[in-house]
């Protein structure tokens, strides 16, 4: 009986070992909406980290969070450090990595807690005339074989668009109401 117990559980995880090399380790969830602003009005409020807690859904769950910075807001190597007793929230910080004035804005996001992981995010900023922009929030991700198996039931899309929608939607309230 022992045996069969054994053999049964070896072909289950060589099962999902071997199914987890025909999944995607990449993954990436991408949310738009269009503010009725200029591209550069835009680009220039988005660029400075400090003005994210006036949008962003994880601010907004725990506005008591200790928050640092180490650099100048709105330049390429600007950190913007949170800490979080909340797990939704956790702790880490995100760095500007790059600026492509008035269209792009490339961050590397570094979660400490309640998990490693260092991904990236950006806004991709469109004039769709001079008074609207469309504004783009993406994130990109990984999971590690055999982790990548994760993915069958951990849809990122679903877990992470919501929020990153719901951030745009302040965004433009916020902005709008200006």
């Amino acid at each position: 009986m022992f045996k069969k117990i054994i053999t049964i559980v070896t072909i289950l995880i060589g099962i999902v070992l071997i199914s987890a090399l025909f999944i995607e380790t990449e993954y990436s969830v991408i949310r738009s909406i269009e503010i009725n602003k200029s591209q550069k009005e835009v680009f220039d409020y988005l660029k400075f980290l400090e003005n994210q807690d006036e949008y962003s859904i994880w601010a907004k769950i725990d506005p008591n969070m200790k928050k640092s910075y180490q650099g100048i807001d709105g330049e390429i190597g600007f950190i913007s450090s949170w800490a979080s007793k909340n797990e939704d929230v956790g702790k880490g910080e995100q760095e500007i990595k790059k600026l492509s004035p008035n269209s792009r804005i490339d961050f590397e996001l570094r979660f400490i807690n309640p998990f490693e992981a260092t991904h990236d995010a950006y806004f991709i900023i469109e004039p769709i005339n001079e008074n609207i922009s469309k504004v783009t929030w993406g994130f990109n991700g990984s999971m590690e074989y055999p982790f990548n198996i994760m993915l069958i039931i951990m849809n990122m899309d679903n877990m992470l668009g919501p929020d990153l929608k719901k951030g745009l939607e302040n965004l433009k309230i916020n902005f709008e109401r200006n």
